[in-house]
């Protein structure tokens, strides 16, 4: 045989080995990891964003999938317990080799989490709340619901629009309610309102009635705020009404959905909270541009799982599509390019509110992302 020949029977056979690869790779699976708690204390949260994320890799997956990959979801239920959250993070990074990771169902678990997952280079879309988890910024994690310190200006701005200005504080002693606490503390000055009374619970405690006795004898108190999440709220909501205590009365995000609306019956009316639109999508003006987005991922939702939307499932559903958003703006599974491309999503419209992320800001939304629901007759109500 010539050297020609032999020249283009070797090109020949390194294009084919070339374009076999590149078929291979192509059809190598997106790993999504997540840690969810899905059973356990907060199960409430994590069962939902499960559900979530099942069913929208499926629906990605069924439409094509991400780069003309299908998407895998490799998941495992850390219970609420942070040394598991902390073991399930190591074994997605180091033995799964996940591309990314949407989970992290409380600030607990998600804290335990980030140092690792920092280490591993891997882009983190956390599920929860607190401020900590994005500020200060850390390079490789971002997140999904609004902060504390969010959902406290929030509050506190809708008790300073109704003429409040001295209130009574309660929270729970566990990471969510410790870290709205010292938000709440941190804002209240600067918006002219003073927190004259200052109380907490432990998760275990089964009624509040003593803390909030404290708070009513409390001279001058004119609203209460509770910032908990889990059954807490539900006891101190009811111990509140058992009470009589006749003052406007605040929960935080850390309850909003129809479960916490089941749980405290008639207990509940006349609370307000700040929450996603989910729970209230056809109160929502045409002109809204978050209406199409929650009102298709709530029927979505109930007609797959026959069970009522959550606002903790939409966290999920806006993490998983800013994966998505992220990997095809960086074109491939390059970590540090996804993780570039997180940074420079601007006006994704979401479930939880329209994403502005950058490098200063991992969380992208803000107070302005919430809306003041009230408790009416047994339902959510949009006041503003």
């Amino acid at each position: 045989m010539s050297k020609k020949l032999l020249r283009r029977a070797g090109f020949l056979a390194a294009t084919l080995a070339a374009g076999i690869f590149a078929g291979a790779q192509a059809a190598q699976p997106i790993k999504i990891g997540s840690f969810l708690s899905v059973t356990g204390p907060a199960s409430f949260l994590g069962d939902p964003e499960l559900k979530t994320l099942e069913m929208y890799v499926e629906r990605i997956n069924e439409a094509g999938g991400v780069l003309g990959r299908p998407l895998q979801l490799i998941h495992y239920d850390d219970a609420g317990d942070a040394s598991a959250a902390r073991n399930f993070a190591s074994r997605l990074v180091r033995s799964d080799r996940v591309d990314i990771i949407v989970g992290g169902s409380t600030t607990g678990t998600t804290m335990a989490a980030v140092p690792l997952i920092e280490q591993a280079r891997t882009p983190f879309i956390s599920l929860a709340g607190a401020v900590v988890i994005t500020d200060p910024v850390k390079p490789w994690v971002f997140k999904t619901p609004q902060s504390d310190r969010a959902a406290a200006q929030r509050v506190l701005q809708d008790m300073k629009d109704r003429g409040i200005t001295r209130i009574g504080l309660i929270s729970g002693t566990d990471g969510f309610g410790r870290s709205g606490r010292e938000q709440t503390l941190a804002v209240a000055p600067e918006m002219g309102i003073e927190v004259v009374a200052d109380v907490t619970y432990s998760p275990s405690d089964t009624d509040m009635t003593a803390q909030l006795t404290r708070i009513r004898n409390t001279p001058g108190v004119q609203a209460v705020f509770n910032f908990g999440f889990g059954q807490s709220p539900a006891i101190v909501t009811r111990n509140y009404a058992q009470l009589g205590i006749d003052l406007p009365f605040y929960q935080s995000h850390g309850v909003a959905s129809d479960r916490f609306l089941e749980l405290v019956g008639r207990a509940g009316e006349g609370l307000r909270l700040p929450a996603s639109p989910l729970l209230v999508p056809d109160s929502l003006p045409d002109t809204d541009p978050q209406k199409r987005v929650v009102q298709a991922y709530k029927s979505a939702y109930e007609q797959r799982w026959n069970t009522q939307v959550s606002t903790f499932g939409g966290y999920a559903f806006d993490g998983l599509m800013l994966a998505v958003e992220a990997i095809e703006r960086a074109g491939s599974t390059d970590r540090e390019a996804v993780r570039k491309a997180l940074e420079s999503i601007q006006g994704y419209v979401g479930v939880t509110g329209v994403f502005n992320m950058s490098p200063t800001d991992h969380n992208g939304v803000g107070p302005e992302s919430f809306r003041i629901l009230e408790v009416r007759n047994g339902q959510w109500h949009l006041i503003q």
